[in-house]
């Protein structure tokens, strides 16, 4: 093993046969859970570049996230054949289910679905083609690289429960990661906020809506005023107390079955966001106390009123990297290499890079070019697709990087 190789800033990928990787992907069903369609495609590529099959593996991480599924996380891992720390790539399998039935069509610079009620599947399938065609491109080619760890994880599109759950020594201890997600190439995501989500149950009490309506409790009435009292008080959409900022959503009312029928059970998933762990929990707090206060006021003819149950889980914790980082700087030289300028960013949205800044893994993410994700507008430009090929093999073959 040497100790060192010149950097391979020439060395260059093949954007075409990433992109054709990229196209036969797109169309493969594979919503959260149901990944592996998408994981025997990677995994026949790698095998037919030369990957031993001892190198891959697959965790159990779909045996403790909250659904299940059909499998774990799928993990390449080389040897290095020059000396320095490993370091991983990883995207994601799974699409969203609107992704369902993409039928990915060139024009120009731009890929988008010819079927019009279908998103592309860009994200994250460029991402998995990204790293894929990274990893092909070592195999085949023989290029100089320090060990190496490529991870395609499931069940990011449903709260990041792949990378929650991995099984984190079948990584081989990487000393920095590069995920790739959406957005342009050039824009390295340092930071993210935190995420928690509630399961709320309403239990009223029936009665008949036209005869006997006072002696019922409408679980409905409650949802609604505690709604209203949250978005009255400031504490749903954007968040702002003094200097602390989060935000507040209530996504999801399921209840009622008849118009004739005092409704006594709605159920209400919602979410409290922010990069203040704090103010996050202080979010949470107000949600609960605005069910309860709204439980208390419902009351029927004889002062009976409903109850609530609140079940809540973190699905990840916010996180920010210095900018003095190396896998930052990494990254920001990676992508001077192509002639962009890196953009430091701080994203709202939830990332596989929560997780593995949590299991101590330093990471940054980047983008392949996806445009409008989990929309039927979805599209991918292709220019920036293939910068990101060539980032991505830079940072996976440059052992000069520390």
């Amino acid at each position: 093993m040497s100790s060192a190789v010149p950097r391979n800033s020439d060395t260059q990928p093949d954007v075409r046969r990433a992109l054709e990787l990229a196209m036969q992907l797109m169309p493969i069903a594979g919503r959260s859970g149901q990944e592996v369609p998408v994981a025997d495609f990677v995994r026949r590529e790698l095998v037919r570049a030369g990957a031993a099959p001892s190198d891959l593996a697959t965790d159990s991480a779909h045996r403790r996230t909250p659904g299940g599924g059909q499998m774990g996380n799928l993990v390449l891992k080389l040897p290095g054949t020059v000396r320095g720390p490993r370091r991983m790539l990883s995207a994601h399998l799974d699409t969203v289910p609107i992704c369902v039935g993409s039928q990915p069509q060139r024009k120009g610079d731009l890929i988008r679905s010819a079927n019009p009620v279908t998103g592309l599947g860009a994200d994250d399938r460029a991402g998995v083609a990204v790293i894929l065609n990274t990893a092909l491109e070592i195999l085949e080619r023989g290029l100089p690289h320090p060990p190496l760890t490529f991870c395609w994880f499931v069940q990011e599109e449903i709260g990041l429960h792949g990378s929650r759950c991995l099984t984190k020594s079948l990584l081989g201890k990487p000393a920095m990661a590069f995920n790739w997600d959406g957005g342009s190439p050039a824009k390295l995501t340092v930071g993210a906020t935190g995420g928690y989500r509630l399961a709320i149950e309403i239990l009223g009490l029936a009665s008949h809506a036209g005869n006997s309506p006072e002696w019922g409790v409408s679980a409905i009435a409650i949802a609604a005023l505690a709604i209203a009292d949250l978005q009255r008080s400031g504490w749903h959409g954007d968040v702002r107390k003094g200097r602390q900022h989060g935000t507040c959503n209530v996504g999801v009312i399921q209840g009622g079955d008849a118009t004739n029928v005092v409704t006594d059970r709605v159920s209400i998933r919602a979410e409290a966001r922010s990069h203040q762990p704090r103010f996050r929990q202080r979010i949470v707090a107000q949600i609960e106390k605005a069910f309860q206060a709204a439980a208390a006021e419902v009351k029927n003819a004889a002062g009976a009123t409903g109850s609530i149950k609140i079940d809540g889980r973190l699905d990840y914790e916010s996180y920010r990297l210095s900018d003095r980082e190396p896998c930052v700087r990494a990254a920001a030289e990676a992508v001077r290499i192509t002639g962009r300028e890196p953009e430091l960013a701080v994203t709202n949205g939830g990332l596989d890079a929560n997780w593995l800044v949590r299991h101590g893994i330093p990471t940054v993410s980047l983008g392949c070019g996806q445009l409008h994700p989990h929309t039927t507008s979805e599209a991918l430009l292709v220019p920036d697709f293939e910068d990101a090929c060539r980032i991505a093999l830079h940072l996976a073959t440059d052992a000069n990087l520390r």
